[in-house]
C-alpha cells in the first residue's frame, strides 16, 4: 500500500504534468464536394492504441471524405490520428486513465465544467464516467453549430447527452460495435472473489445509461448479424433500426510484404487490453501445450497491465522466455510482424467483428479464431478461410495451431484464401459506402438498409 507521503508527491507530479500537456489546435474539415454530406462524427476515446474503435474512426473518415462528404471528428483523450482532410474538433475531459498516472486526482483548475465533477465524482465511486461526460460537452459543443453539419455519427459513446442532441433536432446515427453487456458478464464469470464481483458491476455501471440511451436510438449501424441479434436482444433496440455494416482493414497496408518470411514456430495475437473477453490466457495455456512438442514462440501485439490476469498467467506457466509483448508499432510494423508469424490466433471469447482477424488475413497469415460471437461471420468456413474452435478451449487451440505448424501446404492455402475473402468483402472502401447508405437513409427517412422489417429483411 502507498504511503500518504508517496500519494501526495504522485498527485503533485500529475498536476504537474496536466500544466504541460497542450489540447491541440482545431482543423477545418475539407468542405464536401456537390452531393456530399457533412459529417458530425463522435468518438469520446479516438485514439488507435485505445482499440478498434480509434481504428475504425482513423480509417472510416479518411474513406468518406474520399468519397466527397466532409468530416468533422469530435474526440477527448487520448487524441485521435486522422488523414488529411478530416476536420478535427478536441472536446478536452480530465484524461483520469491516461499514462502514466491512471486513475488520477485532477487539479481545481482542471474542472472546468459540471460534466468534469460527473467523471471525476464517478472514477471515485468505482465507475466509468468518461462516455457520459463526453456526451454532455459535446452536445454543448454542437449546440452552437447547427447550421454547420447534416447529421450527427455517434461511435459508441451512448452517453444521456445523445438523447440532448436528438432532441435538439439533429438526426443521429449511432455505431454499435457490439453491446458491453457481455463484456460485463464475461468479466462477472471470470471475477474471483466477492468483492471483484462488487468492483465488476459498479465499473460497468455506465451500461444501465447505455441500455436506456440505445432503447431510444433512431438508427443504429453495427459490424455484424451476431451482433445485431445481441443489441436487439440485450439493448432493446428493435431490429428494423440496425443494419449491418461490416468493418474493413487497409488493403495497401495489410499484405504480404516481398522479402518477408515466417520464423519457424512463431504464433502472433492482437489484443488491446488485459481483459477475459480476448481470451489471451486460455492461449497461453495452449502454447504451454505447445512447447513441450516443439520450438514455438508467442508474439502479443499490446501491452499487458503488470500484475494483471495476462501477467500472472505468463508467470505461472513458465512462459516468460517464449512470449514477447510489443506496443507503439505502426500498422506497417504490425503488418510486418504478421508477415514474420506462421501463424495468426485470435482467441476471443466473444467478438462483435475482429479487425485482428481481417489484419491477419489480409496479410495472408493463416489464422486460428474461436467461434465466439461473430467471428464465424469474419473468418468464414471452417478448413476453407481459417480454422475454427470453441471460445476457453486450450487444448482445441493447441491442436488446431499445431496442424497448421504441422503442414505447410495447409498454411499457404488458407492464407491465401482468407486474404482473397477480405479482399470481396472487408475493405474501408466498402464500409464507408455502406455507411453513406446509412445516412442517406436516415435524412430521406427511409429504413435503413438491410434493416429486418416485421416480415423479415428490407433487402
Amino acid at each position: 500500500m502507498k504511503s500518504p507521503r508517496r500519494i501526495f508527491h504522485q498527485t503533485v507530479e500529475s498536476w504537474e504534468r496536466s500544466r504541460s500537456l497542450v489540447v491541440p489546435p482545431p482543423v477545418p474539415a475539407k468542405p464536401p464536394e456537390p452531393g456530399g454530406l457533412r459529417i458530425a462524427f463522435l468518438i469520446y476515446r479516438g485514439n488507435p492504441l485505445c482499440g478498434g474503435q480509434g481504428v475504425y474512426t482513423r480509417h472510416l473518415t479518411r474513406e468518406l471524405v474520399a468519397l466527397g462528404h466532409s468530416v468533422e471528428v469530435f474526440a477527448g483523450q487520448p487524441w485521435p490520428e486522422l488523414d488529411d482532410g478530416v476536420g478535427f474538433t478536441p472536446v478536452p475531459g480530465l484524461d483520469l486513465y491516461r499514462d502514466p498516472d491512471p486513475f488520477r486526482v485532477p487539479h481545481p483548475r482542471e474542472f472546468k465544467d459540471l460534466a468534469s465533477v460527473l467523471e471525476f465524482a464517478i472514477m471515485c465511486s468505482a465507475g466509468f464516467g468518461e462516455p457520459l461526460a463526453f456526451s454532455k460537452r459535446v452536445r454543448t459543443l454542437l449546440a452552437g453549430r447547427r447550421g454547420d453539419f447534416d447529421l450527427v455519427h455517434d461511435n459508441q459513446c451512448l452517453g444521456t447527452g445523445m438523447l440532448g442532441i436528438i432532441a435538439d433536432g439533429w438526426p443521429l446515427l449511432t455505431t454499435l460495435h457490439h453491446p458491453i453487456t457481455v463484456d460485463r458478464q464475461l468479466a462477472l464469470d471470470h471475477a474471483t472473489s466477492a468483492w471483484q464481483r462488487v468492483t465488476t458491476r459498479r465499473w460497468f455501471g455506465f451500461l444501465r445509461m447505455q441500455v436506456k440511451v440505445a432503447a431510444r436510438l433512431p438508427a443504429v449501424v453495427t459490424v455484424s448479424e451476431s451482433s445485431r441479434r445481441d443489441i436487439s436482444t440485450q439493448l432493446g433496440v428493435p431490429p428494423e433500426r440496425v443494419s449491418v455494416v461490416p468493418v474493413g482493414v487497409d488493403h495497401t497496408v495489410f499484405a504480404p510484404i516481398p522479402g518477408v518470411v515466417p520464423v519457424p514456430g512463431r504464433l502472433i495475437v492482437t489484443s488491446s487490453s488485459d481483459v477475459p473477453l480476448k481470451g489471451l490466457v486460455p492461449l497461453l495455456e495452449a502454447v504451454a501445450k505447445l512447447r513441450t512438442e516443439r520450438e514455438v514462440e508467442l508474439v502479443v501485439i499490446g501491452r499487458p497491465r503488470p500484475g494483471g490476469r495476462v501477467d500472472r498467467a505468463i508467470s505461472r506457466l513458465g512462459l516468460g522466455d517464449v512470449v514477447r509483448c510489443i506496443s507503439g508499432i505502426t500498422d506497417r510494423e504490425l503488418a510486418t510482424l504478421y508477415g514474420q508469424a506462421e501463424v495468426a490466433v485470435v482467441p476471443s471469447l466473444y467478438e462483435g467483428f475482429s479487425l485482428p482477424a481481417v489484419e491477419a488475413m489480409a496479410c495472408g497469415v493463416p489464422l486460428v479464431a474461436t467461434t465466439g460471437g461473430a467471428l464465424p461471420e469474419v473468418v468464414g468456413q471452417d478448413g476453407e478461410t481459417g480454422l475454427l474452435v470453441p471460445p476457453g478451449d486450450p487444448g482445441a487451440l493447441a491442436s488446431a495451431i499445431g496442424r497448421l505448424l504441422d503442414d505447410p501446404a495447409l498454411r499457404q492455402r488458407l492464407g491465401a484464401a482468407g486474404r482473397q475473402r477480405v479482399m470481396s468483402r472487408f475493405t474501408w472502401a466498402v464500409t464507408a459506402k455502406g455507411t453513406a447508405a446509412c445516412y442517406e437513409a436516415l435524412l430521406a427517412g427511409r429504413p435503413l438498409p438491410g434493416a429486418p422489417g416485421p416480415e423479415g429483411p428490407t433487402c
